[in-house]
């Protein structure tokens, strides 16, 4: 191999090479493109539901409401994460990445399927949402779109896992992968089983488009392609802990409290966390309750389990090593002089903490059988996933990328000051989002109804004026929302294309890539050895951890009592 081939980053220590990281800014400029795609439709969206405003007509709002799902769901999240495979096995392995020309290959076809799929719904006849589901059809060109950008994906998984091998032959690591490319890995093997769940329906379902297949049997068609449209989150729930970790390593040096135990999660998250894909067929008939309960309650515990050891290790590391600086003081002076000014670090604890206490809980209730059928099917079901898509996956990228721009496209990063304050007002008007939608959906407000007035139908219904005002705010704290994702494709497109060249004494590096000296860091090493309080070393997250856990008891407390009240026993 050709030393010219690799260049090592001055900042960061990161070692790059050349194919691998044309790749990545190829997937992660498109990424954006789908983001901002995404954003707008949003925008029409938010003012639809938005009961005072209601802007768009019916038909319109399906089609927009198809756009938005499809490419904040699908298209922005996998374009980052393969960009992050190749990440995490090329770079953070110093490694030449496997099969370069075939990556080109998976970035043409996802491409492909992403415009074929977007045209086919702006051409008004795939206005059937991300689910899609049979027997409303679609054209063609929407189920081939997503066939492609599948097969393309599927590609991207195996060069990175050929990447990896590699990288063992070649000896370019020591010991075991760092702990964040095996979070890397847990999301390839995960995606894996999701892309292949989806070519087992949605080639089926294209033949059926085309007249070649006479029909679909729909309740098998949910089945299999929620193990799909469901398992999709599972992958960005993988994919963004492994970024949790290394921001955290990146920022603070900070070391896992215990490699085994975190690497044991991510198996856990193979094994299970898959069957959380059952919430969305809790009130299917054609599923016996065994299959469930099962599902969602005993076995999927045990992915619970794997997020919480997640949500734990992650902070507890970071007091660690904060600690181990001095910051001693008290249970939070750790987190209180944090860099909450380093949008990197504010991103990815922000995501943290919205994925935990909204994403979290709300999931864990919605995956209870007797629960589930008061919220399925309302604004509720939105709101959780918003809470797990947008504040856990979209706002972990976010943080990842404005370490990238300078690391990884070379460019200083437009508006830094803008950009410190970019994760809160997107993150924070996201949780009040999510927050809002879920009170909605628990009074009934309905998930897909374009008009929750129901104006001019023959039959109505009456919610409580609470139900609009909630309804309001959804509206209200979208926008905030909104504008905060602005500001992020702003700040990274006109970094990325016209921001100024970073050289070895990089401006933005005091704030930001100063910090983080990623090689040594994130490589598998031991725990800290700093002190704690009362016998913990991480006090401070044992406090926030025992609070996480009252709120989830409260709040599952209040769920059996309002399904109580609505259902009652005589």
């Amino acid at each position: 191999m050709k030393n010219q081939e690799f260049r090592t980053c001055p900042e960061s220590g990161l070692q790059f090479h050349k194919p691998a990281e044309t790749l990545m800014r190829l997937n992660a400029v498109v990424a954006v493109v789908a983001l901002l795609v995404g954003g707008l439709t949003a925008l029409a969206v938010t003012l639809t539901r938005w009961p005072t405003v209601h802007w768009l007509p019916a038909d319109r709002f399906y089609q927009l409401l198809t756009t938005h799902g499809i490419n904040m769901l699908i298209f922005w999240i996998i374009f980052f994460e393969i960009a992050v495979l190749y990440f995490c096995s090329s770079t953070l392995l110093r490694c030449r990445l496997a099969t370069p020309k075939l990556g080109w290959v998976a970035f043409i076809l996802m491409v492909l399927g992403a415009v074929l799929n977007n045209v086919s719904v702006f051409s008004g006849n795939s206005s059937v949402m991300m689910t899609s589901y049979v027997p409303m059809p679609a054209e063609p060109m929407f189920y081939l779109g997503l066939i492609l950008f599948a097969v393309g994906a599927l590609i991207g998984c195996f060069i990175f896992l050929g990447t990896l091998v590699i990288a063992k032959e070649e000896k370019t690591y020591e010991g075991s992968i760092p702990l964040v490319t095996f979070g890397a890995l847990t999301a390839c093997i995960i995606a894996i089983f999701t892309i292949s769940m989806g070519a087992v329906i949605l080639i089926p379902t294209f033949m059926w488009s085309m007249g070649w297949i006479a029909n679909i049997d729909a309740p098998l068609y949910r089945l299999i392609w929620w193990g799909f449209g469901h398992s999709s989150q599972q992958i960005n729930v993988a994919a963004h802990v492994a970024v949790w970790y290394a921001i955290a390593a990146i920022v603070f040096g900070a070391k896992p409290l215990s490699e085994k135990v975190s690497r044991t999660a991510f198996v856990l998250y193979i094994a299970f966390l898959q069957l959380a894909s059952a919430h969305h067929l809790l009130v299917d008939p054609g599923l016996s309750s065994t299959w469930k309960i099962f599902n969602t309650s005993y076995a999927m515990y045990l992915a619970v389990l794997a997020s919480m050891i997640h949500g734990l290790t992650v902070p507890g590391s970071i007091e660690v090593a904060q600690r181990a600086k001095g910051l001693t003081k008290g249970l939070f002076e750790w987190l209180r002089k944090a860099p909450w000014g380093n949008p990197a670090f504010s991103g990815m604890f922000l995501s943290l903490i919205g994925f935990g206490f909204l994403g979290g809980i709300s999931g864990v209730v919605m995956g209870t059988e007797q629960i589930n059928i008061i919220i399925h099917n309302t604004i509720y079901v939105p709101g959780h996933f918003h809470a797990t898509v947008v504040i856990g996956t979209t706002l972990a990228f976010m943080s990842l990328t404005y370490f990238l721009i300078p690391v990884l496209f070379r460019r200083q990063v437009f508006l830094p000051g803008l950009a410190k304050f970019q994760p809160y007002i997107f993150g924070i008007g996201m949780m009040v989002f999510t927050l809002v939608m879920m009170g909605a959906g628990t009074l009934g407000v309905q998930r897909r109804h374009w008009d929750m007035a129901f104006t001019d139908s023959a039959i109505g219904f009456d919610y409580p004026a609470s139900a609009f005002t909630l309804m309001g705010l959804v509206g209200i704290s979208g926008m905030a929302a909104i504008v905060g994702g602005a500001i992020f494709v702003l700040i990274t497109v006109v970094s990325v294309f016209f921001g100024k060249r970073v050289e070895s004494d990089s401006s933005y590096g005091t704030e930001t890539t100063r910090l983080m000296k990623a090689p040594p860091s994130i490589q598998p090493q031991g725990g800290h050895a700093a002190a704690g309080k009362w016998g913990f070393a991480a006090p401070g997250t044992f406090v926030l951890a025992v609070f996480f856990l009252a709120i989830f008891v409260v709040y599952y407390w209040i769920n059996w009592k309002y399904l109580a009240s609505v259902w009652p026993m005589s």
